[in-house]
């Protein structure tokens, strides 16, 4: 019988490797002016990346619900070492296009079979502590440009942004195919030895196992969509523009603002554990509740930040909340449909990440070049969250 601590150490490091896609924000100045692409060009590679991810959870999530996650984990390490050797080579001979397709849509996929193998994988091992595990699991990626950021910003500054990507795709491959050779399902029916469920949210969890097709038919599936699709969209305008917005309103230097985009990636990690392991005692549907009003309240401030110091604790509780709305989906996921088929339900849930990316880092990008101001996307975002906290007040657990 494997170990399932060791699934789960190898399941953080997979997660780091493909979290470094937060600190892409540290990539954006030198693009620019190493390049001559504009600020919507540069920004529309995290776009797209975040995009492909959503056509990644679904292909691996279907995928190791019928094979198991050891192969898809090694395919995912494969694409996503390639997607960074790839756009080292494409930045170097100016191709904007071919870094779309490299890092954005080569490395997307290969981020998004990556992401959903552990989470799938852990909810089945660790059903004693689902929020925890998984929060654990995700936090690993909320950290990834934690560990990212510091060293690719002194390396663009020392060797250029072709061969940092390089020496972070080899870096990667060697990583997660690693760690892809620890995973495996447990056996059917399998239980920690003398776990019973106890507590209100592991009773309340669902005792069916719902197929992807039945998961889809339910109001309960597309009400986590979205409810994961707002939390997503107010959090990765902020990641996406990190940097130059730090610098811009802030006064920060490069330097400081890449350190910030460490800070972020800190509390994002800190942010999947810490609500995760709090849904678990209020429940999922509280947690939301709470990301959400705290969220709102400070988009509504932000504008107004311009001491270094309260807007980096801004962003900084900004990172901590979207954490805690990845760190708490896949155990409500894993309630509301069982963990049998978890893989292929999440992998469309995580769909919504996808889509999230695609409005709200161009919005925030396009807005910032025609204005010369954020506000405008943030004001916008922050009226959403007040609307969004009637979501979580009305899920409900579907009935198979």
């Amino acid at each position: 019988m494997p170990n399932r601590w060791v699934i789960a150490a190898a399941a953080v490091v997979t997660q780091v490797c493909l979290g470094a896609v937060y600190g892409w924000s540290v990539f954006v100045g030198p693009l620019v002016t190493s390049t001559g692409w504009s600020l919507t060009q540069v920004s529309l590679t995290f776009t797209i990346a975040i995009a492909f991810l959503g056509v990644g959870t679904i292909i691996g999530g279907l995928w190791q619900d019928r094979a198991g996650p050891r192969p898809v984990a090694t395919v995912a390490g494969l694409l996503y070492g390639a997607g960074y050797l790839l756009a080292g080579w494409f930045v170097s001979s100016r191709s904007v296009a071919g870094l779309y397709v490299s890092y954005g849509a080569l490395g997307g996929i290969g981020m998004g079979m990556g992401y959903i193998t552990p989470v799938a994988t852990l909810t089945k091992w660790f059903p004693d502590r689902r929020g925890l595990m998984t929060g654990v699991a995700v936090a690993g990626y909320g950290a990834g440009a934690l560990v990212m950021s510091p060293f690719a910003a002194r390396s663009i500054a020392v060797r250029g942004v072709p061969a940092t990507f390089a020496i972070l795709g080899i870096v990667y491959l060697i990583l997660i195919l690693t760690a892809a050779r620890f995973y495996s399902h447990p056996p059917a029916g399998w239980r920690p030895a003398g776990w019973e469920p106890t507590g209100t949210v592991m009773r309340a969890a669902s005792a069916a196992d719902f197929t992807v097709r039945e998961a889809m038919g339910t109001a309960t599936f597309w009400m986590l969509w979205l409810m994961l699709f707002l939390n997503v969209s107010a959090g990765i305008m902020i990641i996406s523009q990190a940097s130059p917005m730090a610098q811009q309103q802030a006064r920060m230097t490069p330097v400081a603002a890449a350190g910030l985009v460490g800070v972020i990636s800190m509390f994002n990690g800190a942010g999947r554990v810490v609500w995760a392991w709090a849904s678990d005692a209020i429940g999922r549907s509280r947690v939301y509740f709470l990301l959400y009003v705290i969220q709102a309240a400070i988009f509504f401030a932000l504008p107004r930040l311009t001491d270094a110091a309260l807007f980096s604790a801004a962003l900084a509780l900004i990172g901590f909340c979207y954490g805690g709305g990845f760190g708490t989906m896949p155990s409500f996921t894993a309630d509301s449909f069982g963990s049998k088929f978890m893989g292929g339900i999440y992998g469309w849930i995580l769909l919504a990440w996808a889509a999230a990316a695609i409005p709200s880092p161009i919005l925030i990008a396009r807005l910032r070049q025609t204005t010369g101001q954020y506000d405008q996307a943030i004001y916008s975002i922050a009226a959403v969250l007040v609307v969004a906290t009637i979501l979580p007040l009305t899920v409900r657990r579907p009935a198979k």
